[in-house]
């Protein structure tokens, strides 16, 4: 059907991706919170936010800078960055997992959990760098149908293992562990053998290229780890601030702002090989156009979905965690995250955009800068109205010093303003909807 091909296209598979993960992930959160003990979750959950913090070094080091210089060059000079990003991953897994043979053998832990935990960490993060560089790879050919088949392999083998687990009566904290390994040296293994890895590219490496993306890489940690840190800021001040109690109520509405992150995700994911190509041409009137284009689009679509939100809020939250949040602070914290959610792609548009034009050094004092805004605002606001509202509060000019100084930033190298990336999103957005009914009328016709 020509409807169904048309909506069938990177920008959908890339969405696709993006939730594919949560999803499952969040299944198998349940799975194992339902059958571990509280200790064993909890020991599970300790390694999980590890490998993520270290997953997000690797990241920020290796993943932005590969796609920038991968993207829209030549088969020989993409030969010589995916070399290097592999020579750079292995050095920085390596670092990893020195660090952690040494805890390893220094820190002899009497809790068989913790000793456990110490011990894989470093196999399961070497375990998956392979397929780490493949997804970064994919992402830059633009290849979202293969990242989308690497997402559903890598946790839908975690969960079949899972399962087996359960149904034989043999999972526990330790066979969690044996079967996350196992999904994760798999997957890799299959990147490996059919060669999205690109892992023989090793031997075209060049100092030149690797210095280039280390000195990129180290911005994009700095921004990386300011924006991990920007996440939990308001966790730990709360749980310094206020009754533990509470900061489940605000930790309620902070994942329901997930779902908006998943078509963010998936705009990054498309936006960045093509923005990257655009910088490779020289093509600064498209590097503008590309990005007010996904930040204007992806504010139209958010800001109704952010009003119906903003009116079933209650009933939401009632729903899906329990009448015990119903009439607390919960919903209307959602209520006032909602305030902000137009604000969302636009900041970080205007980071990616300042890393693909070689200036990931202004993207990282932008969440520096957002950071402090945060943690200063949070403070201040508690010491004010005693209140976790004043938290929620904060987040608003958390995002509005953000998208200001991007503004101030971006424009000293690319020609465009606030109001044409709303008008452009608009455009874009009426475009495709009329595309689309076009379509669905000729094949009414048709018939």
């Amino acid at each position: 059907m020509p409807i169904l091909n048309k909506l069938i296209n990177k920008h959908t598979i890339s969405l696709a991706t993006n939730a594919a993960m949560p999803v499952i992930g969040m299944l198998v959160l349940s799975l194992m919170a339902h059958n571990l003990s509280a200790a064993e979750f909890g020991n599970y959950i300790f390694l999980l936010i590890s490998i993520l913090l270290a997953d997000t070094f690797r990241n920020g080091f290796v993943q932005t800078s590969l796609i920038k210089f991968y993207a829209g060059t030549n088969k020989k000079t993409a030969a010589e960055v995916a070399g290097s990003a592999w020579y750079v991953g292995i050095i920085q897994t390596l670092v990893f997992v020195g660090i952690d043979t040494i805890i390893y053998f220094v820190h002899r832990s009497k809790t068989p959990d913790v000793e456990i935990t110490i011990q894989w960490f470093g196999i399961i993060y070497f375990t998956t760098l392979p397929g780490a560089i493949a997804s970064y790879i994919l992402q830059a050919e633009e290849k979202f149908g293969r990242m989308l088949m690497l997402q559903l392999i890598n946790q839908g083998l975690f969960l079949i293992f899972i399962l087996a687990l359960i149904f034989a009566h043999h999972i526990n904290f330790q066979t969690a562990v044996y079967a996350y390994f196992a999904g994760s040296a798999i997957t890799s293994l299959f990147t490996i053998f059919n060669g999205w890895s690109k892992l023989k590219t090793i031997r075209f490496r060049s100092k030149g290229m690797v210095s280039k993306l280390a000195h990129f890489g180290k911005y994009s940690v700095g921004t990386s780890i300011s924006s991990y840190l920007l996440r939990s800021s308001d966790t730990f001040i709360i749980k310094l601030m206020f009754n533990p109690a509470l900061l489940a109520v605000y930790y309620i509405p902070q994942r329901l702002m997930e779902v908006f992150e998943i078509p963010m995700r998936a705009g990054v994911a498309t936006a960045l090989p093509e923005l990257s190509a655009a910088v490779h041409k020289g093509d600064e009137e498209n590097v503008a156009r590309i990005m007010k284009r996904y930040a204007g689009m992806l504010t139209v679509v958010l800001i109704p979905i952010a009003v119906v939100a903003f009116l079933l809020a209650q009933f939401v939250i009632g729903l899906l965690f329990g009448k015990q949040y119903h009439e607390t602070e919960a919903v209307n914290i959602f209520r006032l995250f909602m305030c902000y959610v137009m604000l969302m792609p636009i900041d970080r548009f205007f980071g990616i955009t300042l890393d693909i034009i070689n200036k990931p050094h202004l993207n990282m004092i932008k969440v520096i800068i957002m950071l402090v805004v945060n943690v200063a605002g949070d403070f201040i606001g508690i010491w004010l109205f005693h209140s976790l509202y004043a938290v929620a509060i904060a987040s608003l000019f958390t995002f509005f010093s953000g998208v200001i100084f991007g503004y101030i930033a971006l424009k000293k190298h690319l020609k465009f303003t606030i109001r044409d990336i709303f008008s452009l999103g608009w455009q874009e957005i009426k475009t495709v909807v009329n595309h689309l009914l076009d379509k669905s009328n000729t094949e009414k016709h048709e018939v």
